[in-house]
């Protein structure tokens, strides 16, 4: 049976993500995001130019880079950057309905929103009810490759188990915790890793 569309959840987490960051002062659209390198308002910069990709465009736009896909990120981000933080948002707020990315699956974009929101919402100390079912579908995507993210072999040989809600996957020993926490640490990011728990713990955090 074929999966429904991410399209919805993508349009409606970037909509309650840009309701969050309404009130935000300067100092915090300079905090550091989960994202190493990135600040906050790079991170949504960064959200904004692939809401902004056509699969037309990205080769050209990568060859033009240096095939660097670091370099190609880094002009997008200036380019969303210019002005002042609330310019900032209003780029993205025009993008939130977009189904435009680079080429690629499209639970790649689904994953690139719920991962990216949260390495934004984190070091802000922002709480959001993420739809479960979307988290576990970018989870199972992201432990199922090792392209960009790594994720399969990130947690290869462990079984991840959520606490929250009825989902589990892989073999070996457990790591246990919010499936915010477990996409999040699929996907390569530390500080998630407070919040899970298991015998598995100790292998994922010497992956990391």
């Amino acid at each position: 049976m074929a999966k429904p569309s991410p399209w919805p959840a993508i349009h409606e987490q970037r909509k309650a993500l840009a309701a969050d960051l309404e009130a935000l002062s300067d100092a915090q659209w300079a905090t550091p995001s989960l994202c190493e390198g990135w600040s906050v308002r790079q991170t949504l910069g960064h959200m904004t130019g692939t809401a902004s990709m056509t699969p037309l465009a990205f080769f050209p736009r990568l060859i033009a880079s240096g095939f660097r896909l670091s370099a190609l990120q880094a002009k997008d981000i200036a380019k969303q950057t210019e002005g002042t933080p609330a310019n900032t948002l209003a780029r993205f707020k025009e993008k939130v309905d977009s189904s435009s990315s680079p080429p690629g699956p499209a639970d790649t974009w689904l994953g690139e929103t719920l991962v990216h929101a949260e390495d934004i919402r984190r070091p802000l100390g922002i709480k959001h009810e993420y739809p479960l079912d979307a988290v576990t579908r970018v989870a199972d995507f992201y432990r199922g490759s090792n392209l960009v993210i790594g994720g399969k072999k990130r947690v290869a040989g462990l079984t991840l188990k959520a606490t929250d809600t009825d989902w589990s996957a892989g073999e070996g020993p457990e790591v246990s915790g919010p499936a915010v926490a477990l996409m999040m640490a699929v996907a390569g990011r530390k500080a998630a890793l407070d919040d899970l728990t298991g015998p598995g713990l100790d292998t994922l955090k010497q992956r990391f």
